[in-house]
């Protein structure tokens, strides 16, 4: 479809943008369903979100946030007049208002699902990480009432992840107890970086969720699976937030989730 003056423009934020494949996913959704829509990476520093979020809103368009910037994010979204969230990682304009969201933790508890998790099945999680994404496992994790350990480099942030955990209501054991770890880090990227967590420290027959991707997997998916354990990156992640975001910024139109998936799996395979 020709691009001109009334096309809707969505950019994913953040830094790095130039390793996603969601500009392809969401432009071949786009293209499936005749949408005048295009979705661009857009590389900016955290004081650029809200002026950038507000001026792709104000013209009818939207997007989504990525690494290391959805809490300033939700920051910039609250100022704005939206919604009081503790992560953004959607935003789009709704009757000429600013309106966001966070649609990773619907993403992760559908991976979780294709892993073969059930909430009914217990099982409590290691969230590996104290970031944005690690505030949607959390969401993630009080949707479903399992509980969390919290895995970090920096206790000042633990510390402050835990803290929230419990205003959240959320409860807190050590990792040792969990079946479930979820790598919330950008440990994995570079194949030069170090595992997010040490297999052995994971107890047999636990899950490993890596909400990183890449061509080829990563590695920490790679030894949870040759060590036996059950092991996703995060493409489905990817596809399932993304899909949500898609019918956030078109009320009513049901995301082209095979289009989708065809999509990435031809950017990663």
């Amino acid at each position: 479809m020709e691009i001109g003056g009334s096309t809707r423009v969505f950019a994913l934020l953040g830094d790095p943008v130039a390793h996603s494949v969601s500009p392809g996913m969401q432009n071949a959704a786009f293209h499936a369903l005749g949408l005048d829509a295009v979705y661009v990476p857009m590389r900016c520093a955290e004081a650029a979100i809200g002026p950038i979020m507000e001026s792709l809103a104000r013209q009818g368009g939207g997007g989504n946030v990525t690494v290391p910037h959805k809490a300033a994010a939700a920051k910039a979204l609250a100022s704005l007049g939206g919604p009081a969230l503790p992560v953004c990682n959607t935003f789009w304009a709704n009757g000429g208002h600013i309106e966001g969201s966070e649609t990773d933790s619907t993403g992760i508890l559908s991976a979780l699902a294709e892993l073969g998790w059930r909430p009914e099945a217990g099982g409590d999680w290691c969230v590996i990480g104290a970031g944005g994404s690690a505030r949607a496992a959390l969401r993630a994790a009080r949707r479903t009432g399992v509980r969390i350990a919290v895995h970090a480099r920096s206790p000042a942030r633990v510390d402050a992840f835990l803290a929230s955990a419990r205003e959240e209501g959320v409860e807190i054991v050590e990792p040792g107890a969990c079946r479930v770890f979820v790598n919330c880090t950008p440990l994995g990227l570079d194949p030069t970086d170090t595992l997010p967590y040490p297999i052995d420290h994971i107890p047999a027959g636990a899950l490993g969720l890596d909400l990183v991707y890449r061509r080829g997997e990563t590695d920490w998916v790679r030894a949870l699976r040759s060590s036996g354990r059950t092991a996703a990156d995060g493409r489905v992640v990817l596809v399932e937030q993304g899909a949500a975001s898609f019918e956030q910024w078109f009320p009513g139109v049901q995301a082209p989730r095979e289009v989708m998936r065809a999509a990435v799996r031809a950017a990663l395979e």
